[in-house]
């Protein structure tokens, strides 16, 4: 992706935590000569090297998915509108956002390789629960009924690239009005890019 040299982020490890904690991503590929997205959550392996999940049988998209198939998911954190009447100058408005695009091959994998794939996916996103999932909990009659309508996956990442557009190329007076501003519109998403610009701006 196009990316300016102010916003790139080419620190891998922070790349591969930012995907851990932004796991519902978009998984992008060729079908019938056309891009087809599936949005779906992602369990990425502790040595940062695979992503695993699964799809619905019935997406036609695994069906073009070979061992030279290449695929992009796309991952997205905080975004938030910057208003140009921020600036201490005449201007255009943007938007901040960090992305995270990790490029790989592809392939489907059944068996044990599945329900292992389902057992980490599933062990990630229940942690939080007073009463936790777990797939050995299931019976193996519905387990399987269950299995008969997914298709499950492996991509091997290859390539990691990322967009942190944090105003990185403002003096430091409008950098610090914006995030101000950020903060006085108080939702979510602003609260977060104002963290992350604090955060960029007085790393060392």
């Amino acid at each position: 992706m196009y990316t300016a040299k102010t916003n790139r982020n080419e620190d891998q490890e922070e790349l591969l935590e930012f995907i851990r904690q932004n796991g519902f991503g978009i998984l992008v590929s060729e079908v019938n000569g056309k891009p087809w997205a599936t949005h779906i959550p992602m369990y990425l392996s502790s040595d940062g090297k695979i992503l695993t999940s699964h799809i619905a049988r019935g997406n036609p998209q695994w069906k073009s998915w070979n061992e030279t198939t290449e695929v992009l998911a796309i991952f997205q954190g905080p975004h938030a509108y910057v208003s140009s009447s921020w600036y201490d100058h005449e201007n255009v408005p943007t938007w901040n956002y960090i992305a995270v695009h990790a490029y790989g091959t592809i392939r489907t994998i059944e068996g044990e390789e599945l329900v292992n794939a389902l057992k980490h996916l599933v062990n990630k996103y229940e942690k939080a629960s007073e009463h936790p999932v777990t797939v050995e909990g299931m019976s193996a009659k519905f387990l399987n009924n269950e299995i008969r309508g997914i298709v499950a996956f492996e991509m091997t990442i290859t390539k990691l690239e990322a967009a942190y557009k944090l105003s990185q190329n403002r003096d430091d007076k409008n950098h610090a009005n914006i995030i101000q501003e950020l903060e006085k519109r108080g939702d979510n998403q602003s609260i977060q890019i104002a963290k992350e610009m604090k955060r960029a701006r007085y790393k060392e």
